[in-house]
């Protein structure tokens, strides 16, 4: 028997969409406290582990070389499009700030590239499709995480900018010709500079020992955001000068793939997020947890 086909009110409606956003709340909770069914153990590793996950990093982005250089492309897209944006407003000083505090939200943008790296290494089938990490269970932790480091990333632009108005500043430069000038030629300039620089370091350190690895281990593993965190300081603790050398390497390629226009980050992001996925890989090993 054919049965009757029901057209729901508006009202019917709404409620049955408050259901849904529930039922997906809950479900991020559960994703972002975690059940920690593995507890982690951090190994030691050796400045030349750097070289195999560098390695490692290059031939995941072979791989896949055409999903992640297309996909890439937006890095520098966006980039320019912000940097655009700051000498529209004339918020020029703002300029190199933002550019160096990429770093602080790359983790958030390579999530997807620490995926493909996971699902080649269990031999999974893996292109521009497993960018598409809200079905994991870790989507929510990566959620909480992503907005922990874009607020860093935030408040370290405010703070770029209180450092302009300490010594170049309160008044927008003039033109670029001149902001580059009195940036290099003059005593306030360079204490701009220095102050940016000591500055930018402890916010990057900051954001390396929090999330290292975090965002690999929650996709690997049903962790929770604070354990990730605290097993990526503790990866740091016992690993300083290997983890330093890769914040260097991170600094550093950076500032390669900054040029020209930004256009080196299609290739330099995949290499660094692959990597980072290895680097997890070296670091961290796994033993069941124990129940009552």
């Amino acid at each position: 028997m054919a049965t009757k086909r029901h057209i729901r009110h508006p009202l019917e409606w709404a409620w049955d969409q408050v259901k849904i956003t529930e039922h997906a709340l809950e479900a991020m909770v559960q994703s972002a406290t975690g059940a920690d069914k593995a507890s982690p153990v951090v190994r030691r590793i050796t400045l030349r582990d750097l070289k195999d996950v560098l390695a490692k990093g290059f031939a995941d982005t072979l791989a896949y070389r055409t999903d992640v250089f297309f996909l890439c492309l937006i890095y520098p897209v966006l980039g320019l499009a912000l940097i655009n944006l700051t000498f529209h407003y004339a918020l020029l000083p703002l300029v190199f700030p933002l550019v160096a505090g990429f770093a602080l939200v790359g983790p958030v943008a390579a999530v997807g590239l620490y995926e493909m790296s996971r699902r080649r290494e269990k031999g999974l089938m893996a292109s521009w499709t497993a960018f598409g990490v809200v079905r994991s269970h870790a989507f929510g932790a990566i959620v909480v995480l992503g907005l922990i480091l874009v607020s860093i990333f935030v408040l370290w632009m405010f703070t770029a900018s209180v450092i302009y108005q300490m010594t170049l500043g309160p008044e927008p430069p003039a033109s670029l010709t001149s902001f580059v000038s009195d940036t290099l030629t003059t005593k306030a300039g360079w204490s701009m500079i220095g102050w940016g620089v000591g500055v930018g370091f402890l916010f990057a350190l900051l954001v390396l020992s929090i999330s290292v690895i975090s965002f690999p281990l929650l996709l690997d593993r049903e962790v929770g955001v604070a354990t990730a965190v605290q097993t990526s300081i503790r990866a740091v603790a016992m690993n300083p000068i290997p983890i330093l050398a890769w914040g260097g390497i991170i600094a550093f390629g950076l500032i390669l793939g900054s040029l020209p226009f930004l256009l080196g980050l299609v290739i330099v992001m995949p290499v660094l997020g692959h990597g980072t996925w290895h680097l997890y890989r070296k670091l961290v090993s796994y033993q069941p947890t124990q129940t009552g």
